[in-house]
């Protein structure tokens, strides 16, 4: 019996969904969003994500990173035209940045369970810590080029024959109307992310803004680095990759939560080249930030959700049937996988309930 799911959203959780749920070759699916890959909006957050794996879970809500890790470290394996290349990362933490901090974030705990995960880990000696913090660790992670990643996360999508429109919705129920058969769609897949909070039908108030300033430079810096915090402020970090395929390297940033400008602001971009170029005075040669060659400024915002990412079945007033998989932060990327392989779960429960009824 053939299913025919409509996936909301073409950002990196709407289309790992999709590309998951086509290996069902009953499924018939189209992917509706507004933005695609290829636009960069304000509203889009995909695009402007580094994006990495720096695991940002605690122990207990590591399942969805933890079942992404494998897939991906395959594809940066197997797959070179998806824009993914292997990178070593060095975490730095200052004590008084772990204790009552602005958010909690595994990857600066001192034991993390993401050593069992990640190839590598190793806790840095007290010589290779960057001045101003207490201690560090090294891993072998992975660097995305957003740029190639999601184009190519689309073309397989397409290649397992997913159809993709662009619509704009202002009710989830509309949904059920745009699958690409003509008939009415048995199952909806909510992957709008921020768009959750004003969706009608959802309308989550637990969804806001984490609004994050990068630098793209053309300068190259390995290892990737990431900190605990900065002296700029409890909304100001520290963190350096390099994309591969020519994407430039990425410098960050901010976790600004509430916040919604959508425009740089030229101030912030000082403080964080300021910031990479004393952390790395080999990204210019020393040349200070003059020496850095500007590709762009950015502004994304993380879709963040109070309590956590909601991966949850809903029936809609008119009985139709809806998978959630929304408010991933900025761990969208690092948990793709595992969300959309949850996803797929939930979709199949309520395939076999279909099932039943007939």
């Amino acid at each position: 019996m053939q299913t025919t799911i409509v996936v909301l959203g073409a950002g990196v959780s709407g289309l790992t969904s999709a590309l998951l749920l086509a290996k069902n070759k009953n499924n018939r699916i189209t992917v509706v969003a507004k933005h695609m890959p290829g636009d960069y909006d304000i509203e889009y957050a995909s695009p402007w994500a580094g994006a990495n794996v720096q695991p940002m879970s605690l122990r207990d809500n590591s399942r969805w990173e933890r079942r992404t890790w494998p897939e991906l470290r395959r594809i940066t394996e197997q797959v070179p035209e998806a824009g993914i290349h292997f990178q070593k990362s060095l975490i730095y933490r200052r004590d008084g940045d772990l204790v009552g901090g602005y958010f909690p974030d595994g990857l600066f705990e001192k034991d993390p369970w993401f050593k069992e995960v990640l190839p590598n880990f190793r806790e840095l000696d007290s010589s290779e810590v960057l001045p101003g913090h207490d201690s560090g660790a090294e891993v072998d992670s992975i660097c995305i080029n957003t740029a190639v990643y999601l184009p190519w996360l689309l073309g397989q999508c397409l290649k397992a024959g997913v159809v993709v429109k662009r619509h704009i919705l202002t009710h989830i129920s509309e949904a059920k109307a745009l699958n690409h058969t003509g008939k009415a769609a048995d199952i909806i897949v909510n992957a709008t992310g921020l768009g959750s909070l004003k969706l009608g039908g959802v309308e989550d108030k637990k969804m806001a803004p984490i609004r994050g300033q990068i630098v793209v430079v053309r300068n190259e810096c390995t290892p990737m680095v990431s900190t605990s915090g900065t002296d700029d402020g409890p909304t100001e970090l520290l963190y350096i990759m390099q994309r591969a395929g020519g994407g430039g390297t990425i410098l960050g940033g901010t976790y600004d939560k509430g916040n919604w400008e959508s425009q740089p602001d030229p101030n912030i971009a000082q403080r964080i080249m300021t910031r990479a170029v004393a952390a790395r005075p080999g990204l210019t040669n020393g040349k200070g930030v003059e020496g850095l060659s500007i590709v762009r400024h950015g502004v994304g915002l993380r879709p963040f959700r109070e309590g956590g990412v909601r991966i949850e079945e809903e029936k809609l007033a008119d009985g139709t049937c809806v998978v959630h998989n929304y408010g991933h932060s900025g761990w969208g990327y690092q948990g793709s996988f595992g969300c959309a392989e949850a996803v797929v779960v939930l979709v199949e429960k309520i395939q076999r309930q279909q099932k039943a009824k007939l």
